[in-house]
């Protein structure tokens, strides 16, 4: 019983050192992913969104601590009994996205090695056993070294996972296991090789035959049966392959430019996923930077899942002389772990990434600049209803009798309204219809 002791304390403890550091490398990876089971969807408990990142934080450091007290045998009883408890809230995680379908990946082992739930959760079930093993035998579980040192290494094991913890918040992750690394061609990371696996699906058929139901099981085809059909059902049996980067894009409001960008030579990218909450001191660092990409030569834009009226609003603010694009959110958020952030772009592969903090670092040597295409937009009017940007269809189904006034304005020069508009999203609308609508007595 001893030796087995001694073997599982090794396995468990190794296993949590690992699993701790790989998330507490990307402690803001993690918190995204406990946002997601916070969600409606899934446990149903945004009052705890906000904090996720403090709660990310948190965890990850217990799990590499925890990992280290056990294998150097420091407070036993307090350590094993700590295991368990993460363990059976762990398992209890994996078991909800397992059955209720609810997260695709658990995030145990952070973009390093993702795992489905139905994988996390039996994980979790092997690891539950060892410890509950481990509680058995608590008693031949013993400090390795004396007092002292073993006090010693349990500080340092905590303090060195809180400065490796706030080190990456305020830089990047020290290792980059994402589909935009450096070295990563986004274009690449996006498409489906001709050779690739395809999905496989298994198809149920329901047909009524003489009175009673029967099922036929087919892959898609539509069988050859004497009866009624009822319904059909499917069932993924393979998903094939899964291209590792999905929702990135790069849209103004009238077209995709993602192609358009990426082929060029020198692209600057600015990423913002939320330009409400984007650092005040980072934005300030940006305006400097991206002032002498352009200067040096760069293409310089901006990507953000923000709305028209923030970007302009951030561009007045900081006076950035770049325009800001369309991408969704949680995609920003996988290119780069910081708000904002720059990524260093030829003919679409990353060449470089730097967190705010660390813009002195942008390597932007002077580069021939690339003749602008001129690109065919179609014009058309900007609608305002109440100073709010809307659509045509709107405007049109507005009741006549509501509005106030309606006012045209073709002037687009420098500094108006419609001007800083067009800047912001690289588009060309004309004229600005502002339709003021009559306030409610």
């Amino acid at each position: 019983m001893k030796y087995i002791i001694h073997l599982f304390r090794i396995l468990v403890g190794g296993l949590f050192i690992f699993s701790g550091l790989i998330k507490l490398n990307d402690p803001l990876g993690f918190s995204y992913k406990l946002q997601e089971y916070f969600g409606a969807d899934v446990l149903n408990l945004p009052f705890l969104e906000p904090y996720a990142l403090a709660i990310s934080v948190f965890v990850v450091i217990l799990e590499v601590v925890l990992g280290v007290f056990l294998l150097i045998g420091y407070k036993p009883k307090f350590t094993v009994w700590s295991l368990f408890a993460m363990i059976v809230f762990f398992t209890f995680l994996t078991f909800y996205a397992w059955y209720f379908d609810k997260v695709k990946d658990c995030g145990c082992f952070g973009d390093f090695m993702p795992m489905k739930p139905i994988e996390s959760f039996i994980k979790d079930l092997i690891l539950l056993f060892l410890i509950v093993i481990l509680l058995i035998g608590l008693r031949y579980i013993m400090p390795i070294f004396g007092k002292f040192p073993t006090t010693l290494i349990a500080l340092f094991g905590f303090l060195g996972s809180l400065w490796f913890g706030y080190h990456v918040l305020m830089h990047l992750p020290t290792w980059d296991f994402r589909a935009y690394k450096v070295g990563a061609n986004i274009q690449e990371g996006m498409s489906t090789p001709e050779d690739a696996a395809k999905p496989i699906q298994e198809y149920t058929w329901t047909f009524n035959v003489n009175g009673e139901e029967q099922e036929f099981v087919t892959n898609g085809s539509f069988p050859s049966v004497d009866g009624e059909y009822i319904g059909v059902e499917t069932k993924v049996i393979d998903e094939g392959y899964d291209p590792p980067i999905k929702d990135f894009s790069i849209e103004s409001d009238d077209e995709d430019l993602t192609e358009y960008y990426l082929e060029k030579e020198n692209l600057i990218m600015v990423i913002s996923y939320n330009l409400a909450t984007a650092e005040s001191s980072g934005m300030h660092a940006i305006k400097a930077a991206t002032d002498k990409a352009i200067k040096n030569g760069y293409t310089v834009i901006g990507l953000s899942a923000s709305g028209t009226s923030e970007k302009i609003k951030t561009n007045e603010a900081y006076n950035l002389n770049f325009n800001w694009y369309l991408c969704d959110e949680k995609a920003l958020k996988t290119v780069v772990r910081a708000n904002p952030g720059v990524v260093k772009l030829k003919k679409g592969t990353v060449i470089q990434k730097v967190h705010w903090n660390d813009i002195d670092d942008l390597e932007l040597p002077e580069v021939e600049r690339e003749k602008e295409v001129e690109k065919e937009v179609e014009e058309t009017p900007l609608f305002l209803i109440d100073n709010e940007i809307t659509t045509k269809e709107q405007a049109d189904a507005l009741d006549a009798e509501a509005i106030e006034s309606i006012d045209v304005i073709k002037e687009n020069t420098e500094g108006s309204t419609l001007d800083s508009i067009n800047k912001v999203n690289n588009s060309s609308y004309t004229s600005l219809i502002k339709i003021t609508l009559k306030k409610e007595e």
